[in-house]
């Protein structure tokens, strides 16, 4: 049953009467706010009957300014904290002009007015394209690209010694192109130049951008592949291939000679060294057959008969040992003898080895010399 109708417990949940106390009325809240507002500053709501209206009560008011004071100083001191981040750095103004430079952390300046913190970002890479059509030095038109990559050196230098230091960034990389390219022939930039060309256009844009003071470094300057203008591209295609054939002939040409010249020099040193074990050879068996010579010849002055038939039975023995011949002596008048034929044809095959190995090998040298000896010896007793 509600508490308005008849019969009800007659208890109003909103009046605070009777029953639970419920909240309390808007208007009621609204006016002790205004009390106690009013106590802070200086008022203290009606003033009573013997308080005068322009002086008014002094003691809580004042204490109650000061605190506010001290609150507000407070939160003013705090506002001076600040912190800077790992790829940033603080510039501080002082009264508008620039104070000092600080570190990532945390840091205190004096809040506004007095100083000022502007946080720059020194880390994050700016890049831009540059795009010309340009004169070479051999009076060549050749198109180029380049991209350059750059980031803030000097935060302090970036924000007050030049107004557009972005621009000064591409005048500056124009101006050194411009000197570079125009520096050039075009098959130095077309070919192998792009590395150099690059990295002496970076040192000549920065050289300008520190004169400016910018508070700009450049990190990178990446060249694209030069072309010739649309108008004589196919002259110029024709150009590249004619010198590519000709890389490929030389190298080619090149090859050839480092496979032909080795073996043409280790042919060389084999026929020198041939030529020197032969001579080695020929001189150690002329010595060889000196020495022999002088031995027999020793021995022929100490007994000259004997050294002389031994000499030629040494070699009649030799000669008949290659020879498939039989020579009989019939004086004595055996008609009957037996010649073993197989014997003799075997003897036959192997002198005709022995003399074939003998006319290449040592031995066929001493046996000719041998012979040559026995039949100076022959003439010498009136055998021929």
């Amino acid at each position: 049953m509600a508490w308005n109708e008849p019969g009800g417990n007659g208890k109003d949940p909103w009046s605070g009467k009777g029953g639970d106390q419920g909240p309390p009325d808007l208007d009621e809240v609204v006016k002790k706010l205004q009390d106690k507002f009013g106590g802070i500053f200086g008022g203290g709501g009606k003033p009573s009957r013997g308080d005068s209206p322009i002086g008014g009560s002094s003691g809580p008011g004042s204490k109650s300014i000061g605190a506010v004071i001290a609150i507000a100083l407070i939160v003013w001191i705090a506002s001076g904290i600040y912190i800077i981040e790992p790829a940033e750095r603080g510039v501080i103004l002082r009264f508008g002009a620039y104070s000092e430079t600080t570190q990532p952390g945390p840091h205190w300046h004096i809040p506004f007015p007095i100083e000022k913190v502007i946080p720059v970002n020194v880390d994050q890479i700016t890049s831009f394209r540059h795009k010309a059509t340009m004169l070479t030095r051999d009076e060549n038109i050749v198109d180029v690209e380049f991209t350059i990559q750059s980031r803030i050196q000097d935060a302090a230098d970036y924000l007050f010694q030049d107004r557009d230091p972005n621009k000064t960034m591409r005048d500056a990389t124009e101006t050194a192109v411009r000197e570079i390219i125009g520096k050039s022939d075009l098959d130095f930039i077309l070919t192998q130049g792009r590395g150099a060309i690059a990295d002496r256009i970076k040192s000549g844009a920065q050289g300008l951008i520190d004169t400016y003071k910018a508070g700009l470094i450049i990190t990178s300057v990446n060249m694209q592949p030069a072309k010739p203008p649309e108008q004589v591209k196919s002259a110029f295609d024709d150009a590249i291939k004619a010198r590519e054939d000709k890389e490929k002939l030389e190298n080619q040409a090149e090859a050839y000679a480092n496979e032909v010249v080795p073996q043409a020099r280790g042919e060389a040193a084999r026929r020198t060294a041939d030529a020197n074990a032969y001579r080695d050879r020929v001189i150690a068996e002329a010595e060889g057959d000196a020495s022999r010579f002088l031995a027999v010849l020793k021995e022929y002055q100490l007994a000259p008969e004997v050294t002389r038939e031994r000499l030629y039975l040494d070699a009649i023995e030799s000669m008949l040992a290659q020879s498939s011949k039989v020579m009989l002596d019939t004086q004595e008048g055996n008609s009957l003898m037996y010649l073993p034929l197989d014997k003799l044809i075997q003897s036959a095959e192997q002198g005709k080895e022995s003399s074939q190995q003998s006319f290449s090998s040592n031995d066929g040298t001493r046996n000719q010399t041998n012979t040559g000896k026995l039949r100076n010896v022959d003439r010498s007793r009136g055998v021929r």
